[in-house]
C-alpha cells in the first residue's frame, strides 16, 4: 500500500493562514522611509533657519556677526576607533524607501545612517533631526545626571534678612545649554544652573590694585526688567589679574579617559584636540605627564617638561578607547604621579577629562568626594572637564571639582576648549582666593523681599559664614563672579507676601539705626588666601542708588538670567519671553571681541523655535 505523502487538508489551511497573518503583521510593520522621515522631521527643522524667519528684518552684516562665533568652530575629527566593540542594532534605510535593523559596531552609542540622526532624550524629549556631519553624533541621554536643587523661593526680609551661599566660578551649564539647543532640543531643566549662565560672560568690573586684598567689589541696582515694580542688585567680584609668566611652576597630570563611551567624535578626538591647544599655553618649566584609564589604569606619560612638546603629542595622539571606566583606579594613579612631581613653590593639579562615567570601582559620590578632599588637603588640586553627550554624569564632575578646588567645564567645540585651557588658562590652574562665600544682610527698613536668581546648590547656612571650616567656592587668577538679587522694594506693589492680621515685624527685630538710612543691604565677602586656615572679611555697604557697574552691563547680565529662568520655568518672570530677553541683550550687548554675546543671542533664538 502506497503511503499517502500529502499533508491533511486541516494542515495546510492551517499553516496557510499562520502565513497569511504573519505577512499581514510584517507589512503593518514596514515603514515608508520617506514618509517616516517627512513626519518626524516636522517638530525639528532646522531651528536656525525658522528662528531667522521668526526674527524682525535685520542687515545682513548684523546676522553675521551674531554669527560668526558658531560658523566658525572647527568641525570634529572622526571618531576614535574603539578595539572590538560590542555590536548593536539601530535603524537602517534600504534602497527601497523602508527602514531596516541591522547590527554594526560601535561602543553602545544610538547612531544613524546618513539620512537622519535619532537623538533620545527624557520622555517628551525625542527629537529627529537631518543629520549633518560636522556636528557630532547625539546619543541617547538617559543615563545622564545633573545636580540639582528646588529654586530660590521668595524671601521675606522680616523673618529671613540673611542670605548667604558659597561663590561659583564653573561654568559648564552654559556650555551643555548650548550644546542641547544647538542640537535641536531645549535642554534639562536640571542642566540650568542660572549662576553659571550669568557667570560665562566678562562684565566690566573694578580691578584690583594690588594682591593684597586679591579682589575687588563691585555692586549695582537698576530696575528689574521683567519687573519695573522690584530692583535688581548686582554683586561682581574680579579676580587680580596675574601674567602667565609670574605664575609658579605648573605640574600638571592629564588624567584621561578613554572608556569605550569615549569613542565619538565629540569625546577623544575632541578632547585630543583640546589638549594639544592647552600644551600650546604651557611654559617649558611647566611639567606634564599623562594616566589612561579604561578596564585598567596606566602611565602613558611619565612627568615631561613642557619643552619637550613632541613627545607629549605623540603621546596624545596615539589614545585609543576602549573598555569600562576605572575611574577610582585612574584618580589614583594620577594623585601619586602628582604627588611625585610636587616640589618647593610649585603648584600641582590634576585635569580630569572624561563623560562622567566612573561604573567601576570607587563608584559613589560620597566616597569619591572624600578622597578628592584629602588629596587636596596634601596640597593636590582637581578639575574637570566634561565631553560628549549619553552618559554625562555632572553631578558627579561638580562634586568632583569642588571638593577638588578647581573648575568645572563642559567643552563642546573646540572654540570652548581654546576658550577655557587658552584664553583662561591662568585663572583655570591657579587660585588667588579659597573658600570664598558672600554674606547679604538686606534693611527691612527699604526691603521688603528678596529672592537670589541661581546658586541653589551652593546655599550655605548663615552660621557657616564665619565658619572657617566649611568649605565654599574658590577664585582662581582674573576669574569674575556675578550674583543677582531681585529686590522688592517697602511699599512696592509687587510685594507677594500679605499683611499679618498682627504686623509684619518679628517681635525680636531692632529698627535699622539712622546711619543705615538709604542703605539696601551689606554685602559681606569671607575668603582665604591660598593655604591659609583663617579667613579675611570684606564689606561693602549697598546704597539705593548704587551704580558701580555700567548700566548696559547689568542689563546684559540681567537678559542671561532672564534666559536661563526661562528655560527652568520659572514662574518669577511675569509675561516675560525669549522676544524679551533677545530684545534686551541685543541692546546691551556692548564690546564683544571674542562673538560670545553675538551667539547668545542665536541660543536664545533657538529656544524660543524650540519651545513652540
Amino acid at each position: 500500500m502506497t503511503r499517502n505523502r500529502h499533508l491533511p487538508r486541516a494542515v495546510l489551511i492551517g499553516s496557510a493562514s499562520l502565513i497569511t497573518l504573519a505577512l499581514v503583521a510584517l507589512a503593518a510593520q514596514s515603514v515608508d522611509v520617506n514618509e517616516f522621515f517627512a513626519e518626524r522631521t516636522k517638530p525639528a527643522v532646522n531651528l536656525q533657519e525658522r528662528a531667522d524667519l521668526a526674527q524682525p528684518e535685520r542687515s545682513r552684516a548684523e546676522t553675521a556677526t551674531e554669527l560668526n562665533d558658531s560658523e566658525n568652530r572647527i568641525p570634529a575629527p572622526a571618531p576614535a576607533q574603539a578595539s572590538k566593540p560590542a555590536e548593536i542594532r539601530t535603524l537602517f534605510a534600504q534602497p527601497n524607501g523602508k527602514l531596516s535593523t541591522q547590527g554594526f559596531s560601535g561602543q553602545g552609542n544610538v547612531r544613524m545612517s546618513q539620512q537622519a540622526t535619532v537623538a533620545h532624550e527624557a520622555p517628551g524629549q525625542q527629537a529627529l533631526l537631518a543629520h549633518d556631519p560636522s556636528r557630532p553624533v547625539l546619543q541617547q541621554s538617559g543615563r545622564e545626571r545633573f545636580a540639582s536643587a528646588e529654586t530660590n523661593p521668595l524671601k521675606q526680609v522680616a523673618e529671613n534678612p540673611v542670605s548667604t551661599f558659597s561663590i561659583d566660578v564653573d561654568t559648564a551649564s552654559y556650555s551643555f545649554v548650548r550644546a542641547s539647543l544647538n542640537g535641536g532640543r531645549l535642554p534639562n531643566q536640571d542642566a540650568v544652573r542660572v549662576e553659571e549662565m550669568i557667570n560665562y560672560f566678562s562684565y566690566d568690573y573694578a580691578v584690583p590694585e594690588s594682591r593684597e586684598i586679591p579682589f575687588e567689589t563691585s555692586v549695582s541696582v537698576v530696575e528689574t526688567p521683567w519687573n519695573e515694580h522690584t530692583r535688581l542688585m548686582q554683586i561682581g567680584i574680579q579676580g587680580y589679574k596675574v601674567p602667565l609668566t609670574d605664575l609658579p611652576p605648573q605640574n600638571l597630570v592629564f588624567l584621561i579617559d578613554t572608556s569605550g563611551s569615549m569613542a565619538d567624535a565629540n569625546k577623544l578626538p575632541l578632547l585630543q584636540q583640546s589638549f594639544r591647544l592647552l600644551l600650546s599655553s604651557l611654559r617649558d618649566e611647566d611639567e606634564v605627564a599623562i594616566v589612561t584609564y579604561a578596564g585598567s589604569a596606566g602611565v602613558l606619560l611619565e612627568p615631561t617638561k613642557a619643552s619637550n612638546k613632541s613627545l607629549i603629542l605623540q603621546k596624545i595622539n596615539a589614545l585609543t578607547s576602549r573598555g569600562s571606566t576605572a575611574g577610582h583606579e585612574g584618580l589614583k594613579g594620577a594623585y601619586a604621579l602628582a604627588e611625585q612631581m610636587s616640589g618647593d613653590g610649585e603648584q600641582t593639579r590634576v585635569i580630569l577629562a572624561t563623560d562622567g562615567d566612573f561604573n567601576v570601582g570607587l563608584a559613589d559620590t560620597k566616597s569619591l568626594k572624600r578622597y578628592i578632599s584629602e588629596q587636596r588637603k596634601k596640597g593636590t588640586a582637581l578639575s574637570v572637564l566634561g565631553f560628549g553627550r549619553g552618559n554625562y554624569n555632572d553631578e558627579l564632575m561638580q562634586a568632583l571639582a569642588q571638593n577638588g578646588q578647581g573648575v568645572a567645564a563642559y567643552i563642546d567645540t573646540l572654540s570652548e576648549a581654546r576658550k577655557v585651557l587658552v584664553d583662561q588658562v591662568v585663572s583655570s590652574i591657579s587660585m588667588i582666593a579659597q573658600d570664598v562665600k558672600i554674606q547679604v544682610e538686606f534693611n527691612p527698613a527699604t526691603v521688603s523681599e528678596y529672592r537670589l536668581i541661581g546658586y541653589e546648590t551652593r546655599a550655605l547656612n548663615t552660621e557657616d559664614f564665619r565658619n572657617d571650616k566649611v568649605d565654599a567656592g574658590d577664585i582662581g587668577a582674573g576669574h569674575r563672579v556675578t550674583a543677582l538679587y531681585e529686590v522688592t522694594p517697602v511699599g512696592s506693589p509687587a510685594q507677594k507676601f500679605a499683611d499679618r492680621r498682627y504686623g509684619n515685624d518679628v517681635p525680636s527685630a531692632k529698627p535699622a539705626s539712622q546711619s543705615f538710612e538709604g542703605e539696601l543691604a551689606f554685602v559681606k565677602l569671607r575668603y582665604k588666601a591660598p593655604g591659609a586656615d583663617k579667613s579675611k572679611l570684606v564689606t561693602t555697604p549697598v546704597m539705593t542708588d548704587t551704580r558701580d557697574i555700567p548700566e548696559a552691563e547689568t542689563l546684559f547680565a540681567a537678559s542671561v538670567a532672564g534666559f536661563g529662568q526661562l528655560l527652568k520655568g520659572s514662574d518669577y518672570l511675569e509675561d516675560w519671553t525669549y522676544g524679551d530677553v533677545e530684545q534686551l541683550a541685543r541692546a546691551n550687548r556692548g564690546s564683544d571681541p571674542f562673538g560670545y554675546r553675538s551667539e547668545f543671542l542665536s541660543l536664545v533664538r533657538l529656544a524660543d523655535v524650540a519651545q513652540r
